[in-house]
């Protein structure tokens, strides 16, 4: 490698580390989303059609690899291989994405304020598809706390607001390499700049008209109260804890309750055991199962609704015995009857290797290793829920319905549109409830609990779903954030009554209760109804541009 090899070698480097480094600073906690306008323009101006394809490919992928590997290290908390080999897979976004910037600036004679988002949006639709989806750390997460930017995702979901950003990213690299070029002041380029300041202006104007027009169709819910335990997972996992955490969860609950709470959320399976009633009427009376839902009824009978996380089993019968046929990660809801309702919540959208194992039947031995590496010691694999279950309350003279995300399921987009809104576009839940154990993604040490930055991050994708649909969340989230998130996207500080911090994104790594009364939006979104379209529309742009981009390489090299 010769002097003017290496130098631009360092300058491929260094230009890819710079926007790593400002697309790490812009999420929570860091917080500095006014250089997310920015990121990716180190990025864009590194891939010029002089640049060696294959230099691009092996730099971009190793920062890549480090971006990943540094923000997502909370993974590593529960499992070292597969956060090793998940950012691995991430990392394959960038060199693709590179390629694909240097071919658009070669050969497509279109302007990078339209390129870029296409191309950037495209790479994060396809990460929210493949292997379940991971809609993480996207452009838009940055701008969470940015309520009038945010509202364009009731017609564009997240993806829009993704979109906007990568446009301003676009324009300012074409305004850099026409300055270069001593060009910037050209017609053109003063056009281009009134559009992107145009899209720009009538966004935040329509996310203002968007939020003062919420009072006009939001009307007050029921007070509703939120219960957070904050035991870590490794604790939390064993048997014999199921006990403690329980009476300890029923004490903030009765806190909830005396507060005037009609209806109280506990976290993700903080119920160690398994509730529904086919399987608790094969159980011994003394058994956990039944001691456990007995003091659940006990709890609830005559005073609130009580919304809880636990397992749920389907039996079979094997050779004369009872054997379970498959388990769901579920929720469940206790009425003031003190009865556990019918209907109950079965996870839809589990996470690959975490909550089922690929490739169990077809492939046995991969599915042993899976179980080796991951932090259970015995066959954890969960079925897939079908049903988008609505719970229904009744408050005094008023009725309502509610839907139930479980853990991650508020990163999907596609599962928290259809629980909200029917097959025939009316809307059938007047809030959606988030219930989540984040204990796995924290430390334990010395007697404190130490969060991660997955607690804050997670509070943030949330807002998008609460915009996306105009419907208000309400999180119980075990080592936290539990809070209460309106239709415009905002996160709630203080409450009507609680011991958890006053501001909501402080809620980590402890324990606490609170009680809000939540709000019910009417509203109907186009998002809702007319499904992801803007992703689907630049995942195949980016698709088709990743083969274009491959073929000409290719060619070049003969």
């Amino acid at each position: 490698m010769n002097a003017d090899e290496f130098k631009g070698v360092l300058l491929t480097f260094f230009a890819f580390c710079v926007s790593a480094v400002l697309l790490t600073v812009i999420q929570v906690p860091f917080e500095a989303d006014f250089l997310a306008w920015v990121a990716l323009v180190p990025f864009i101006l590194i891939c010029s059609p002089d640049a060696k394809p294959w230099r691009l490919v092996w730099i971009s992928y190793l920062v890549s690899l480090i971006y990943w590997l540094g923000n997502l290290y909370w993974i590593a908390i529960v499992t070292v291989p597969a956060y090793i080999l998940f950012c691995m897979y991430l990392g394959l976004y960038w060199p693709l994405l590179a390629l694909c910037v240097r071919y658009c600036r070669k050969k497509v004679p279109v302007p990078l304020f339209l390129v870029v988002p296409m191309l950037f949006v495209g790479a994060e639709a396809w990460q929210g598809i493949l292997i379940t989806g991971f809609n993480w750390r996207l452009l838009a997460h940055s701008q969470y706390a940015n309520l009038s930017l945010i509202q364009i995702a009731d017609i564009f979901g997240a993806t829009g607001v993704s979109f906007i950003i990568a446009m301003v990213n676009g324009l300012s690299a074409g305004l850099v390499i026409e300055a270069c070029e001593r060009k910037v002041f050209r017609t053109a380029n003063i056009l281009k700049t009134v559009f992107v300041f145009l899209i720009l202006l009538g966004t935040m104007l329509y996310g203002k008209w968007r939020i003062g027009q919420a009072e006009e169709f939001t009307r007050p819910g029921p007070v509703v109260g939120s219960v957070q335990s904050n035991v870590p997972s490794n604790i939390k996992e064993l048997a014999e804890a199921g006990d403690e955490i329980l009476a300890d969860v029923i004490k903030r609950s009765e806190a909830c309750i005396e507060a005037g709470a009609k209806l109280v959320v506990w976290p993700e399976t903080i119920v160690l055991t398994t509730l529904n009633k086919d399987y608790l009427e094969l159980c011994p009376e003394d058994s956990r199962p039944v001691v456990f839902d007995k003091i659940i009824s006990e709890h609830t009978k005559e005073r609130a609704y009580v919304l809880l996380g636990a397992h749920s089993a389907t039996m079979d019968i094997k050779d004369n015995e009872y054997v379970v046929a498959d388990r769901f990660n579920s929720a469940f809801l206790y009425g003031p009857d003190g009865e556990q309702d019918p209907k109950r919540y079965d996870k839809i959208h589990l996470v690959p290797f975490g909550e089922y194992i690929p490739f169990r039947e077809s492939i046995p031995f991969i599915a042993d290793l899976v179980v080796k590496l991951s932090p259970y010691d015995y066959d954890y694999h969960l079925t897939h829920g079908r049903d988008y279950t609505i719970f229904e309350m009744v408050d005094g003279q008023a009725d309502y319905g509610f839907g139930v995300l479980i853990c991650y399921e508020d990163t999907d987009p596609v599962v928290t549109r259809k629980i909200v809104v029917g097959a025939d576009g009316a809307k059938r839940a007047d809030w959606l409830v988030n219930i989540s154990n984040d204990g796995w993604y924290v430390r334990f040490i010395n007697g404190e609990v130490l969060p991660s930055v997955e607690l804050g991050q997670r509070t943030a994708i949330s807002v998008f779903r609460a915009v996306e649909n105009r419907i208000s969340i309400i999180r119980s989230v075990n080592a936290g954030i539990s809070c209460l998130i309106d239709s415009v996207g905002r996160i709630k500080d203080g409450f009507l009554a609680g011991d958890l911090p006053v501001g909501a994104m402080e809620r980590q790594g402890v324990g606490g209760w609170f009680v809000d009364r939540i709000a019910v939006d009417k509203r109907v979104t186009f998002f809702s109804r007319c499904r992801r379209w803007l992703d689907f529309s630049c995942a195949t742009v980016w698709s088709v541009v990743i083969i274009l981009a491959l073929r000409q390489i290719f060619k070049d090299s003969k």
